[in-house]
């Protein structure tokens, strides 16, 4: 395993002499970040051992969604939450991609395009289930932004994550979906398409020459969303890639791994060092944009709704309980050490 700070310090300056002019300020803060954390430059707990004295000085961890050290345990309560809205219904995993032509224009609007990728994207979904043709009724609904694809090429997507049912409110009904089938994918993807554009010329964007006609939707049965939530956990808190697949960084040249979709092997791609930088560093979202949200019965302002959905449903609601953070233990007699003091870092001090 190669550390990613290893393959900052070591291309730094070859990275910033080819890609500077590219840089926005998110790229610039979290490579700073993924520099400092776990050093003093993020600031310093001084930590006592309970049991036998033992004291020293601990770095903190610098915190940032990009970071592959970082917020494992805000990745894990993620996960808590939505394993307790899981319901006993089937779970659909629908995809919406913009086609290769536009990419270009997401990267240089990025928050513009990103908030309208989710707009079409929940909006399509909530009037197919709307419709009585189909459903019938109000969706609940998980959507994740990813921006990369298996080989972290840019490749703006959205993972919707949608329980097989929803609420017809006119008849106070709950209406399942029959089967392993939701959506045409087809008559998804011109919708979203037609609805996307749209909101593109409403925006004041210009829409690419070559748009293509068609665009891609992939509709599909996922048995009962656990896995399909654990896949999507991965990358909201700790960036693209986790370090244990990044195989090497020799000559010059970085070499990561990854899992191919169709076939399920796993393949290697190899770059310059500066280009894997780039290539990891070009999915950093705008600050304070959000990469999941929650809609319908599963949003966070409908705990009633969604409690009487479980209580339709006869689902077991049981307190999760709560995760503790992780606490330091002592290198010698391993007992859990206490926080006496906090030293912040030197850059912020001045």
């Amino acid at each position: 395993m190669v550390e990613l700070v290893s393959i900052v310090e070591q291309f730094y300056d070859s990275f910033f002499a080819k890609y500077a002019s590219r840089l926005l300020p998110g790229h610039l803060n979290a490579l700073h970040a993924i520099q400092r954390c776990r050093t003093p430059n993020s600031g310093e707990l001084h930590v006592r051992c309970t049991e036998c004295d033992q004291a020293e000085w601990r770095p903190l961890s610098c915190g940032h969604r990009s970071c592959p050290k970082c917020q494992n345990h805000e990745a894990s309560k993620w996960l808590d939450r939505q394993q307790a809205k899981l319901l006993p219904v089937p779970y659909f995993m629908v995809t919406f991609t913009l086609p290769y032509e536009l990419r270009p224009l997401a990267w240089s609007f990025q928050e513009k395009i990103y908030a309208i990728l989710f707009a079409c994207t929940t909006s399509t979904l909530k009037d197919f289930g709307l419709n009585p043709k189909h459903l019938g009724a109000d969706m609940g609904m998980t959507a994740v932004l990813h921006t990369q694809t298996r080989q972290l090429d840019y490749h703006p997507h959205i993972h919707v994550i949608v329980p097989g049912g929803g609420i017809n409110k006119r008849r106070r009904q709950w209406k399942k979906v029959k089967g392993e089938y939701l959506f045409n994918e087809f008559n998804l993807a011109r919708v979203f398409r037609a609805r996307f554009l749209e909101a593109l010329n409403k925006a004041g964007l210009t829409i690419p020459v070559g748009a293509p006609k068609k665009w891609v939707v992939d509709c599909a049965h996922v048995g009962k969303g656990l896995p399909a939530l654990k896949y999507l956990s991965r990358y909201l808190y700790r960036g693209v890639i986790a370090e244990k697949n990044i195989i090497s960084c020799r000559d010059g040249q970085v070499t990561f791994s990854y899992i191919e979709s169709g076939s399920g092997q796993i393949c290697y791609r190899t770059l310059k060092g500066e280009d894997f930088l780039w290539l990891v560093l070009q999915h950093v979202l705008p600050r304070g944009f959000r990469r999941v949200r929650d809609y319908g019965f599963l949003h966070g302002n409908a705990k009633k709704l969604l409690s009487l959905v479980q209580l339709i449903l006869r689902v077991l609601i049981e307190t999760p309980p709560l995760r503790p953070k992780p606490v330091f233990k002592c290198p010698c007699c391993k007992a859990t050490m206490e926080i006496t003091a906090f030293r912040r870092p030197a850059w912020l001090s001045g």
